[in-house]
């Protein structure tokens, strides 16, 4: 099983009864497509985070899909695949905590999946509580602002720079600031306008503030939304912060905007996120920071003189040669359709049995077609005469003529300026003017790249906003979940080292660390067999109520039936006797209840229900067991062996059910 690394996304292959490969993948809604592994596609389903698909049909069948949130990203998900009652969870880049636009995960509710995949890249890191990280965030920003210094954070286009946004437009409209925010990319506007309408996949704070009263947290009123940077260079000077991609600085307004300030020590770029190995942004996270750093810009200029000449020159031998290339491949497929439409009756197919053909005769052939030669003509080869190609013209017609297809008169003109129609707001529903311009732009052009050394003198700063859950986190979240088998992937070899071992010592025995396009096979050991309840069998069995379910004890043996299913018939022989087992849980606090209502004097002292005068009852948990404290838990009832004692003990056990 080999998995992605994104929170989005997930293919892989299950190996059980059948090979099955599943895409899925997220646009507007989750996109489930699913296919057979030589890439034939079958069927393509939406489904989202409250909604479960099952698979009836094909090798598919009895497979069952669940997305759930993973609360990295809008829309980052947390894949669980059920099947023969074994779960397989897809978990990568997810995070527990609970922010300003999204909830927190939903992996905690899982316990004791087959097969757990997920990632080791935040295993050696530990985070600080989410209000100190956001208060150092906010003050560092305000330190350089109000030195008269500029704050440049290099973002994503449309992925954690929506926590980011909220975090200043809530801060700004609390104290009522005046320092500009500008959110700096080419499509800006549209991905705004575009998370406007997705806050049923926020969190719970976001969508019911919109439900009951209207209030739309991406309504800004301070962060103003740029897709030129001709637009930021016409604001005024003055302390402001910037918002701009992209988050590597290799490229992107986020460059531009680098290696104007970075020589200024009141200015201050603030990352977000960790860059990636190689990229210029890693380089200036290092401690120390580089004192000087290489690096390139890049300008589009017009070609002019001899290299316009030759460019020139080389569209037009391609055009040439399109065209040449498009009469070749016209004339083959009327050669195509000619020898397909010709009967093979017809007078000017050659008989190719007739080998006693005179001249006589193909000078009678060539007497009948010569009134169709032109000069310049010249026949096909596998022609017997001249010919022309000829199209059947023919025409459907009803009681009022001749029937048309409407689409033949239909202009088919796109307008550009329709296009860049604003929606909502000055800049709201506009494509970005970069890509319209060079759509537009016809001119023939090339890109002139020259490389600077600059001086790094400004302020450098990485906080943690990347929104994925830290080493100790994962450790705990994992230990609660306890799977069957474990695979780890997207994380460097040091963390992943570090978190397989420790998960071999207090989560399982199975921990698979793949290497990349390392195959691994975790197949479970376990069979599954579907069997019915016989009718007899069923007829005989007493359930007792249990919470919301209803649960009995079953005595039987596996037989089959007429069709050959396996099915549980009654036992032929007397029933072998078997252990009281207590099934149910119960909560202090509940059963508190319930004695005070059987008229028992009880209250909780010291984490534990004293029960009348001389009776305790306590509930222990053993937390040093894989799984958590709630694998193995006991209740002592303590206290003299009197009335009393035997009474609050018979009410305990009526909370169970014991078969």
């Amino acid at each position: 099983m080999g998995g992605s690394n994104s929170g989005c996304c997930l293919a892989f292959t299950l190996r059980y009864s059948s090979s099955w490969c599943f895409a899925l993948c997220h646009e507007e809604t989750w996109t489930l497509c699913s296919c057979f592994c030589n890439g034939t596609c079958v069927q393509i389903r939406p489904i989202d985070h409250v909604r479960s698909l099952s698979l009836t049909q094909g090798k598919g069948e009895g497979i069952v899909i669940a997305p759930h949130v993973a609360g990295h990203l809008l829309g980052g998900t947390v894949w669980k695949i059920t099947k023969d009652g074994e779960d397989v969870i897809y978990a990568v880049d997810f995070n527990h905590r609970k922010e300003r636009h999204l909830n927190g995960t939903v992996l905690e509710s899982f316990v004791r999946p087959a097969v757990l995949i997920t990632d080791a890249y935040n295993a050696l890191n530990n985070q600080p509580s989410r209000r100190q990280r956001d208060q150092e965030f906010l003050d560092a920003i305000m330190k350089t602002l109000r030195a008269d210094g500029n704050v440049l954070l290099p973002v994503d286009t449309a992925g954690r720079v929506l926590e980011l946004i909220l975090i200043l437009e809530q801060f700004w409209e609390q104290h009522k600031l005046a320092y500009p925010i500008f959110f700096l990319t080419y499509v800006s506007s549209s991905t705004i306008d575009y998370v406007k309408s997705f806050l049923e996949w926020m969190s719970d704070s976001i969508a019911k503030s919109f439900e009951h009263t209207r209030d739309n947290a991406f309504l800004l009123r301070h962060v103003k939304l740029l897709i030129n940077k001709s637009d930021l260079e016409s604001v005024p000077d003055g302390p402001k912060v910037v918002l701009a991609s992209m988050g590597s600085l290799e490229a992107g307004f986020s460059h531009d905007i680098f290696v104007e300030w970075v020589s200024d020590t009141k200015n201050l770029i603030l990352f977000s996120e960790r860059g990636q190995f190689g990229t210029l942004a890693r380089m200036l996270q290092a401690d120390p920071p580089p004192k000087a750093v290489k690096v390139t810009m890049s300008k589009r200029v017009p070609l002019v003189g001899e290299e316009l000449a030759a460019y020139e020159e080389e569209q037009n031998r391609i055009k040439k040669e399109e065209a040449l290339k498009a009469s070749l491949i016209k004339e083959e497929e009327s050669k195509a359709s000619l020898r397909t439409e010709l009967p093979v009756n017809d007078q000017m197919v050659l008989d190719a049995n007739n080998t006693h053909s005179s001249s006589n005769a193909i000078g009678q052939r060539s007497e009948a077609f010569r009134d169709v030669l032109i000069d310049g003509f010249l026949p096909p080869s596998t022609s017997v005469a001249p010919m022309f190609p000829f199209y059947d013209c023919s025409s459907e017609w009803d009681d009022f003529g001749e029937v048309i297809n409407p689409d033949d008169y239909v202009t088919k003109d796109v307008n550009i300026d329709q296009m860049l129609m604003p929606v909502d707001g000055e800049l709201a529903g506009k494509l970005d003017e970069g890509s319209v311009s060079l759509i537009l732009d016809t001119t023939p052009s090339k890109v002139v790249s020259t490389e600077l050394t600059v001086q790094v003198k400004c302020s450098l700063i990485y906080m943690d906003f990347e929104g994925r859950s830290d080493g100790r986190s994962i450790k705990s979240i994992l230990a609660h979940v306890a799977p069957l088998k474990l695979v780890l992937v997207h994380g460097s070899a040091e963390a992943t080292e570090h978190l397989k071992q420790h998960c071999l010592q207090h989560v399982c025995p199975h921990v698979y660390a793949p290497q990349i396009e390392e195959t691994i096979d975790v197949t479970s050991d376990l069979c599954a067999y579907k069997v019915q309840l016989s009718e007899k069998l069923m007829s005989n069995v007493l359930f007792k109520k249990l919470g919301e379910y209803e649960i009995a004890w079953v005595d039987a043996e596996v037989g089959k039936t007429q069709n050959g299913m396996l099915s549980l018939l009654p036992l032929s022989s007397p029933a072998p006797p078997h252990k009281t087992v207590l099934v149910g849980d119960i909560k202090m606090a509940d059963f508190k209840q319930f004695l005070a209502s059987k008229g028992v004097q009880v209250e909780f002292a010291g984490g534990a229900l004293r029960c009348g005068e001389y009776v305790t009852l306590r509930k222990v948990g053993d937390a040093s067991q894989k799984g958590g404290s709630a694998a193995i838990q006991q209740i002592i009832l303590e206290g003299p062996l009197t009335e009393e004692y035997y009474k609050i003990r018979e009410y305990l056990y009526s909370q169970f059910y014991a078969p």
